[in-house]
């Protein structure tokens, strides 16, 4: 039988006014996670310039380096997106506006859908599920959306 001790000690309460965090938006702290994970990941500004993405949702978008896309607004950094038709037509622009990392940016909610991403020409498409949540300042603003990727 196994033998567990316990022990306890008093709590720790921060006074009221002050913070447990450290001083820095969480807008900076999600820059500097995104840009180091190992997994797929985007991270853009209201005016949908990316700040920062994984070395893996580089290669899992079929986009450059991820130095190169930082700063540029997300459509115009060579991410291409098709329709689920057999055409594989580019998304109109009602239809990117509904993209999870842009929708959670209008709606200040999460966001799940599905995406086909145009490769290399020869290289199939890509479908990526995304889920973008917004990212909130102090206030509760928003001032961005985080997106996960995993290839379908």
């Amino acid at each position: 039988m196994a033998h567990v001790e316990l022990s306890l000690s008093d709590v720790f309460a921060p006074a009221a006014e002050s913070s447990t965090a450290p001083e820095f938006d969480g807008f900076e702290q999600w820059s500097t996670t995104v840009s180091r994970a190992l997994e797929p990941c985007l991270l853009i500004d209201l005016e949908t310039k990316v700040v920062a993405v994984s070395a893996a949702g580089c290669e899992l978008l079929c986009l450059g380096a991820p130095d190169e896309l930082v700063g540029l607004p997300l459509l115009d950094g060579g991410l291409r997106l098709l329709d689920f038709t057999a055409n594989r037509g580019e998304l109109t622009e009602q239809e990117v506006d509904k993209i999870p990392p842009l929708l959670a940016l209008s709606s200040g909610r999460l966001a799940r859908g599905l995406l086909r991403v145009q490769a290399a020409a020869d290289t199939p498409d890509a479908t990526v599920d995304a889920i973008s949540t917004p990212v909130l300042a102090a206030d509760g603003v928003v001032t961005g959306s985080l997106t996960f990727f995993s290839e379908v």
